[in-house]
């Protein structure tokens, strides 16, 4: 169950989710908003259901037989199985069993949940892993980490979470003005007291529990009163979920596998003065530590995600492969050369990955953390665009113009588009939903919202430069040029001896 409102995190655990566990967990009294009106239970509502089935279905995964070994683990405290991705790791071995669990979650969901429990579990594990930095910082902040985190993996919640602050004016102080900001009202003795917003809570809607910590957008503004982590159900009371529009129907008879099943909802948390219980709080009013705190509760969630974008790359590589295949194109050189362009990001991301594992190093926590790879995430954020472009323009012009079910079924039309709209080797029927696919994956709202993803969700992109430039070690290279241009240059002598011929030459 997904903690009650009065449930301490300490309660005993339930084990694996299930698919009808998940659904019927939903259905908890949150307050759910769409379109101005309250979702009683996001389960079983129209706009929802189609990617809560998909959660399901994948959750039901980790108890087949075949997958057990790979999806789960077992709790040597509880004896209970676990879902894969809240394990600790503490060998290479461990680690490399959770790139496998999540390869192939991913892999069902042609890299498309990037908020997947997978992901959001790997950020557990890091809020674990940094139990005794927070526990340092507060007495009893570090247990609560580690109670939370246990109550999440017992239970194998489907968790999210909150760091983005609302664009009411970027360019205004949020000391100056609060509502720029979640922030903390009051302590009492039953814990904090917190009011304000956080926006693009991706997954929320299909949540148990958000965890609510600092954004690095932080890193430099004054005001111990934002700086906060914490943990809570979704049904607490207070907290207000908005949803934006659903990317997953039209009303024009076109499918939507990919919005119906992955669209996994971007929110506005509204925290109307929430009380926060003191066992849900992790870190209260330290920047410094949150802003440690935050890359290292991230490591193995950039890992992940990192799994799911070269899954996200091979689905748009194999997706323009079939649209030059259908029209004819695949043996023209530009087309073979923006495939191989393509292909290439895919293969560079395995490399990232093996390097974060040759990397990987013990964290003062004692869990094996994949080393840093922060010039991956920049790259994959510099060519995230430029892998949907290549689908758009191989794909052209036909992206836009496919007919319907019903243009199919239309015995007055469905000769003309058997003649005019087929391809090569390809009827018209499957030619269709091949080009509906590929507008899903780079043109409709789904395209787009998943694509805007990619540039957003790693963080400020420059930020992120500046900072790959700020830590990359050039002091060797730097002493040798200094070295270098502390004399005057001297012209070389000119040597007069033979050329040596002490080699044999080889022509190809």
């Amino acid at each position: 169950m997904p903690l009650s409102r009065t449930t301490s995190p300490s309660s005993p655990g339930r084990g694996l989710l299930t698919g009808d566990r998940y659904r019927a967990e939903l259905d908890d009294g949150r307050e759910l908003y769409l379109d101005g009106e309250l979702v009683t239970d996001p389960a079983t509502h129209p706009a929802f259901r189609p990617a809560v089935d998909e959660l399901a279905r994948l959750l039901d995964l980790q108890h087949q037989p075949e997958h057990e070994e790979l999806l789960t683990w077992k709790d040597p405290d509880t004896g209970l199985r676990l879902a894969r991705g809240y394990q600790p790791p503490y060998t290479l071995e461990e680690l490399r069993l959770q790139r496998r669990s999540a390869e192939f979650w991913h892999a069902e969901a042609l890299g498309q949940h990037g908020r997947s429990p997978a992901f959001m579990a790997s950020i557990a594990v890091g809020v674990y892993d940094f139990r005794h930095r927070l526990e340092g910082a507060r007495t009893g902040f570090g247990a609560n980490a580690e109670a939370w985190y246990r109550h999440c993996a017992r239970n194998d919640l489907v968790l999210s979470h909150a760091l983005g602050d609302p664009q009411v004016d970027r360019s205004a102080d949020p000391v100056d003005d609060p509502d720029l900001a979640l922030r903390v009202l009051e302590e009492n003795d039953r814990g904090i007291v917190v009011r304000g917003a956080k926006q693009l809570t991706t997954l929320a809607p299909l949540a148990h529990e958000v965890l609510v910590y600092l954004s690095a957008s932080f890193a430099q503004r004054r005001g111990e009163q934002f700086v906060v982590w914490f943990a809570l159900p979704l049904n607490t009371p207070g907290l207000v979920t908005l949803c934006r529009e659903p990317l997953g129907s039209a009303p024009w008879g076109h499918a939507h596998p990919l919005g119906a099943r992955y669209d996994e909802q971007d929110a506005m948390l509204f925290f109307d003065d929430v009380l926060v219980p003191w066992d849900r709080v992790f870190l209260l009013r330290d920047a410094d530590l949150a802003r440690t705190g935050l890359g290292r509760i991230n490591a193995w969630s950039a890992y992940v995600g990192h799994i799911r974008y070269r899954e996200r790359l091979r689905t748009l590589l194999a997706t323009a492969t079939l649209l030059a295949e259908s029209i004819g194109v695949d043996g023209f050189r530009n087309i073979q050369e923006d495939l191989g362009r393509l292909a290439g990001y895919a293969e560079l991301t395995e490399y990232f990955l093996d390097a974060a594992e040759a990397r990987a190093a013990v964290t003062d926590g004692g869990l094996l953390a994949p080393g840093d790879t922060a010039a991956s995430r920049v790259w994959s954020a510099e060519v995230a665009g430029s892998a949907v472009e290549i689908v758009r323009s191989i794909g052209a012009s036909g992206l836009l113009m496919q007919p319907t079910a019903k243009d199919l079924a239309n015995p007055r039309l469905r000769p003309q588009l058997d003649r005019y709209m087929r391809g090569r080797g390809i009827g018209a029927e499957q030619k269709s939903r091949l080009f509906r696919l590929a507008w899903e994956l780079t043109g409709d709202g789904f395209g787009q919202r998943q694509d805007l993803y990619e540039a957003v969700h790693r963080g400020d992109l420059a930020r992120n430069r500046i900072n790959l430039f700020k830590r990359y070690d050039q002091g060797a290279v730097r002493e040798r040029l200094q070295r270098l241009i502390s004399e005057p240059v001297t012209a070389s002598p000119v040597s007069t001896a033979p050329a040596s011929t002490d080699f044999q030459e080889v022509h190809p």
